[in-house]
């Protein structure tokens, strides 16, 4: 039987190589930063996601060490039985005071967030839910796990979604909670969702609106407070969720909205109630960085002026970098195997930029995506941009 297993394995893997699909993750040698040490090459790191360069700001590693040393390494149990420590709930207070919620709970990752929160609070057989066609797998995966009814509307397409929930409410007849999910940056393009037009849809047809906040916590609005306030819908959204392993550079995540649906979820979710809680060095860490977001704005600051300079870069080159206005932002080649090939070709040169392409986005929208952080310098951008210039040209793609 395992001799099967090993031999259906390789098959499978054989047929990722034959279309450029299977790729073993380059291994890092030093912490995250602006310039690393992948697979023992010195680079300009332009493909991690800590968008505010947290991930060894000295209070937030101290943080982590004093957690440590009081607590120990684990929480030792689930959080309903006694995995509960007072920095999970200190760190849980920070949060919503940060997104100007009632509550905020913490999931061990993003992706258990919104696993947990869209399959506990659709219930079969009862609720509806309506999702962008763009958003993150972990959303998919949610609503999958509720096996409920569901739409989906095509990208950013307000039109599509007032027809699907006109639909949910008035042909399909549903009765029970209609929930409309959407990515508030979207990951691959760097572009942001309406609120403004989920929010009045969601009031036309009585729906609940739900963003998923993770490359806009720590990025857009205020000090970051994420696209709920930088859109000011803020008095108009009921559910945000996110992860806290990208501007904040740890690892979880966490939902932030009406206390009473904190308790629900806490009684209810199933990644909540079956998983360990998040270790004290990671929640104290957590915590660090809220306080550095609410009184460091400098990162902030600088993150976007160095998105400004390299998407203003990119662009003067002749690259296509799509819709974005974020700081992801993608440079579409148009094909698998030349994302690919630039991707190499950008790492032999010094510059580490992953190339994505089919499954992750459809083939003729394959791309290296790059990631600006407050933490590079503009000598650093500057010369990723001579870089991607060298490249480009000897690939013939500007």
């Amino acid at each position: 039987m395992a001799h099967n297993l090993t031999e259906w394995c390789e098959k499978e893997i054989a047929g990722l190589k034959e279309r450029s699909l299977f790729h073993m993750p380059k291994v890092h040698q030093t912490a995250v930063g602006a310039r690393m040490k992948i697979d023992g090459k010195e680079v300009i790191q332009l493909s991690n996601n800590s968008y505010l360069g947290l991930t060894t700001h000295p209070k937030v590693v101290e943080a982590a060490i004093k957690a440590t040393e009081k607590y120990g390494v684990g929480s030792g149990a689930v959080r309903p039985i006694s995995g509960t420590m007072d920095l999970h709930t200190e760190c849980e207070e920070k949060i919503a005071k940060f997104k100007k919620t009632e509550s905020a709970l913490l999931f061990q990752s993003g992706y258990t967030a919104n696993v947990g929160v869209t399959s506990t609070l659709a219930i079969k057989g009862e609720d509806h839910v309506i999702s962008d066609e763009l958003n993150h797998a972990s959303i998919i995966d949610g609503v999958r796990l509720s096996r409920v009814s569901k739409g989906i509307y095509r990208h950013k397409d307000y039109d599509h979604l007032d027809e699907l929930l006109n639909e949910a409410r008035n042909k399909l007849n549903i009765k029970g909670k209609v929930l409309v999910v959407t990515d508030g940056v979207f990951s691959m393009d760097g572009d942001v969702a309406d609120l403004v037009k989920v929010a009045d849809l969601c009031e036309k047809y009585d729906a609940i609106p739900m963003v998923d906040d993770a490359h806009a916590t720590g990025v857009l609005g205020e000090k970051g407070r994420g696209t709920v306030h930088d859109q000011g819908v803020h008095d108009r959204w009921a559910l945000t969720v996110g992860t806290l392993s990208k501007a904040i550079p740890v690892v979880g995540g966490y939902f932030a909205g009406p206390k009473v649906v904190k308790e629900y979820l806490i009684a209810k979710a199933r990644p909540f109630l079956f998983s360990a809680s998040a270790p004290p060095g990671v929640v104290a860490a957590i915590s660090a960085c809220f306080d550095v977001l609410e009184n460091e704005p400098e990162h902030h600051a600088r993150l976007w002026e160095n998105t400004k300079f390299f998407k203003k870069g990119l662009e003067e080159l002749g690259f296509n970098t799509g819709d974005s206005v974020t700081p992801v932002t993608p440079v579409i080649v148009g094909d698998g195997a030349k994302a690919a090939k630039l991707s190499e070709t950008l790492f032999e040169n010094g510059v580490y930029a992953q190339g994505i392409y089919f499954p992750m986005v459809p083939e003729h929208l394959s791309r290296v995506r790059t990631i600006v952080t407050a933490a590079h310098t503009e000598d650093d951008l500057q010369e990723a941009l001579d870089v991607f210039k060298k490249c480009g040209g000897e690939l013939a793609l500007i």
